[in-house]
């Protein structure tokens, strides 16, 4: 966003709203002091009625220039600060051809009062007029860019300001606690006042301490929501890896040798379990590598196996028993993962007890029993009813701050340092807290934050 948009608040902005592309409707939006009067400059008589607020009128719109036709739009007035953005808002609801809206966002620039907004400006000014927190406006942004019901569902919650709630109430009570340090700190002469008043206002905090530690745990289930549950199929080379991969996306995403080693690099594809994103990564066949090139894969195959949410182990069934006996001795099987045997088709009756599912990558046998297993994992992990708190990386490194200075308060305490020691750390939690919902120091995020939104947004 180009430097000083966000602080120019006697600025009107203009953009499109709806998506890009051709559409039987596109809404271009206006948001600033001057949206009422850009939109009276493109009536073609000067005297036709005012916009009734938040009534659709259908109006023929002109070029403020030569008075040619534009189009005809169904124009609502939406005054601040009741309105999206907390400002004067006025929306123009035209066809949706690309050429049009071109013309339309030429239209009103050429009146002179308005400029062309910049990304997720919409979205800042709202924030800005106290319309939204920092944690509804990523929620939008969410939202908006929601592909499953599970990020949608997400999203929303956020949007509805559940997130931020929490991290406001957790500010609260850390603010209370400090006010009780104050209160101590203004009774240094007598005895037993300070140490009492500090005991009440730090009693709380463990508790606080115990919902925050809550919140930072569930934050790689809300993370795989957002941004995909992670799959990796782990085996030994020429086990189907390739092929187990291409079944489960329903097409040739991988390719498939019989020479061993030729997966090299980790092949990933996107599905929806359970209506939630999931990324399923083929890797390189785990073995002594014969070059550097496999060593590479190898090593990025292990490093997706420690990443992954999920592992499945793919063993070959027509291996000979000592074969067999080798990788289970060396393959260190988590109690989570899924162990599949594959090439049923060609050695029915081998698999022993630990096997999770039996397939066939060649003829599709048993893939869609196991999609199943994989869904119902999915969701048992992905799915909760608690509201997600912790969901963007930025939300995990500042609660991970205010954890820290909450244990080191604690610390302090119990250590026998004074009040004013011990209020810091409390200071620092509650000013960590603030700036997840941009109660506080924020201004540097902003641009950052907001930049990744669409413009029109």
């Amino acid at each position: 966003m180009p430097s000083g948009h966000s602080t120019d608040r006697g600025e009107t902005i203009v953009a499109l709203a709806s998506g890009a592309g051709r559409a039987g409707v596109a809404v271009v939006r206006l948001s600033g002091p001057a949206s009422l009067e850009t939109a009276h400059r493109l009536f073609h008589v000067k005297q036709s009625p005012a916009l009734a607020p938040r009534h659709a009128t259908l109006r023929p719109l002109y070029a403020p220039g030569n008075g040619a036709f534009l189009d005809e739009a169904l124009v609502i007035f939406m005054p601040g600060p009741n309105s999206f953005t907390g400002e004067d808002v006025v929306e123009l609801q035209i066809h949706g051809g690309a050429a049009n809206v071109e013309a339309m966002l030429r239209a009103c620039i050429e009146t002179g009062l308005c400029r062309v907004a910049g990304p997720g400006e919409f979205t800042r000014r709202a924030f800005e007029n106290g319309r939204l927190d920092l944690t509804q406006a990523e929620g939008l942004a969410d939202l908006i860019d929601a592909e499953t019901e599970g990020q949608r569902a997400q999203a929303l919650r956020l949007l509805q300001g559940e997130a931020g709630n929490r991290f406001e109430s957790w500010r609260e009570r850390l603010i209370e606690a400090m006010a009780a340090l104050e209160a101590a700190i203004d009774f240094p002469d007598e005895s037993d006042v300070p140490e009492q008043i500090a005991r009440r206002s730090l009693e709380p905090l463990a508790r606080l301490q115990t919902e925050i530690e809550a919140a930072l745990s569930d934050w790689e289930r809300n993370r795989s929501v957002r941004e995909g549950f992670r799959i990796a199929i782990l085996g030994k080379p020429n086990a189907g890896k390739s092929s187990l991969l291409n079944q489960l996306a329903g097409r040739e995403a991988a390719i498939v040798s019989p020479i061993a080693g030729t997966t090299r690099d980790v092949v990933e594809v996107r599905m929806v379990l359970g209506g939630f994103p999931v990324w399923v990564a083929d890797t390189a066949g785990l073995r002594e590598a014969v070059d550097q090139i496999e060593a590479e894969g190898v090593r990025r195959a292990l490093d997706r196996a420690q990443s992954a949410d999920l592992r499945i182990w793919l063993l070959d069934v027509t291996d000979d028993a000592d074969t067999l006996e080798r990788v289970s001795r060396e393959t260190s099987f988590a109690e989570s993962d899924l162990v599949v045997w594959n090439k049923t088709d060609l050695a029915a009756g081998r698999m022993t007890d630990d096997a999770t599912s039996a397939i066939s990558a060649e003829t599709g046998d048993g893939i869609p029993a196991l999609l199943l297993a994989l869904e119902q994992e999915v969701v048992r992990k992905l799915s909760s009813s608690e509201a997600p708190i912790v969901t963007r990386a930025r939300h995990q490194s500042l609660t991970s701050q205010a954890l820290h200075h909450l244990q080191s308060a604690r610390r302090a305490f119990q250590d026998g340092l004074g009040p004013e020691l011990v209020g810091e750390d409390v200071r620092m939690a509650a000013r960590a807290l603030g700036q997840v919902t941009g109660k506080v120091d924020v201004e540097d995020l902003l641009d950052r934050i907001f930049s990744d939104f669409c413009i029109g947004k």
